[in-house]
């Protein structure tokens, strides 16, 4: 098969990839399988992000990484001056970047290059970030041995044709992973670690969570190394933050989990990081559930009275405007939820929300209900 008539077999089938309702671990790992037939190479990292934070929430790897690698990355990333981080990409609104442009063909001036891929004896590294209208829900690391030539042009310009599908597969495998929800811990799990991230001390639902978000890995789940990245970042000056950094993430029971870092303090010459474990209440989820549909902060304000049973008149009388924008706004949700009705809005909303919120045993406010969906994204 010639190289264009592979590269637009391969472009069709990551589309219909894209849209076919895969998990996201799965949809990621049946992409890079897709991707290496036109975009060789011998590493990749695809990640999933917190919209809110940027922190990753799970990888899928296309070989196993050294030890020490994620920690060089995650310092690379958050504390040094380097080429095509994700953070200024996406601050650029530059979807793809290929190191070997970026750095006028000096690998050897990029430090992730020098301290990682160096030693890793990988040269070139292509990256992509994918973001739909309202935020990042990826992000993308194809690595190529330094045996092999550098990425092309072409292969740039494939990938970046490429970005916006894959965004929105990402967003909607949010929406659409539904894993059977297992008993969780009572109450939060905490995390000791010491300066170097040897764990000092954890309780049995921060073991919980750990094996449930590592799998049988050893190290310490990319989420958790995420999360106290940003609290290095917040402590250098490079990231201006209100209270400690946090990540949502759902878990592979199916449950919606959010981690917090923060830095102890000691009498004694120890810097000891803590690291919080608990079920994400609704208030915490409803942003994200939101920003994933693409709702608007009215749009959002509209789900919220549907789930309190309000009629049209009464959402009219709340907000402020007429019966006929509300009917305008509900037909929006409709098409961007995919149901057609407000009790299939209403179940969808539940079953993804609030029916996890049941084993967790979450509170509820004075009205009998859990915590009202009062925080939405514009």
């Amino acid at each position: 098969m010639k190289r264009d008539t592979l590269a637009e077999s391969n472009r069709l089938e990551i589309l219909r990839l894209c849209h076919s309702g895969l998990d996201s671990g799965t949809l990621r790992a049946r992409l890079l399988q897709r991707l290496q037939a036109v975009i060789p190479f011998d590493y990749a990292y695809f990640s999933t992000t917190d919209p809110a934070t940027q922190f990753a929430t799970s990888s899928v790897l296309a070989a196993e990484p050294p030890e020490w690698c994620m920690s060089v990355f995650l310092e690379n990333e958050f504390l040094q001056e380097d080429f095509n981080k994700f953070s200024d990409m996406l601050r650029d609104h530059q979807p793809v970047g290929v190191l070997s442009e970026a750095t006028g063909h000096d690998l050897l001036r990029s430090q992730r290059y020098r301290d990682m891929l160096a030693p890793m004896a990988m040269g070139d590294e292509l990256r992509a970030i994918f973001v739909t209208s309202t935020a990042c829900w990826g992000t993308l690391c194809l690595h190529r041995g330094q045996d092999r030539t550098g990425y092309t042009p072409a292969e740039s310009a494939h990938l970046a044709q490429l970005v916006p599908h894959i965004a929105e597969g990402l967003r909607k495998a949010l929406l659409l992973d539904n894993a059977p929800l297992a008993k969780t811990p009572d109450g939060p799990g905490v995390l000791i670690l010491s300066e170097d991230l040897s764990i000092v001390a954890t309780t049995a639902a921060a073991e919980y969570w750990l094996r449930e978000l590592a799998g049988d890995r050893c190290a310490l789940p990319h989420p958790v190394r995420s999360v106290i990245a940003g609290l290095e970042a917040i402590e250098h000056g490079l990231v201006v933050a209100n209270g400690a950094p946090k990540v949502r993430l759902r878990t592979r029971s199916g449950h919606w989990l959010v981690l917090y870092a923060s830095r102890l303090n000691s009498s004694d010459s120890q810097r000891q990081i803590s690291v919080i474990f608990e079920i994400a209440k609704p208030a915490e989820i409803a942003p994200l559930i939101m920003q994933a549909y693409q709702l608007t902060k009215r749009e959002g304000e509209i789900v919220q009275c549907v789930l309190r049973g309000w009629s049209t008149t009464e959402i009219a009388a709340k907000l402020r405007i007429s019966s006929n924008t509300v009917q305008d706004h509900l037909k929006a949700i409709f098409e961007k939820v995919d149901v057609s009705s407000r009790g299939e809005l209403a179940a969808r909303i539940f079953t993804q929300q609030y029916l996890p919120q049941f084993p967790a045993g979450s509170p509820l406010d004075s009205s009998g209900q859990f915590t009202p969906l009062d925080h939405f994204t514009t």
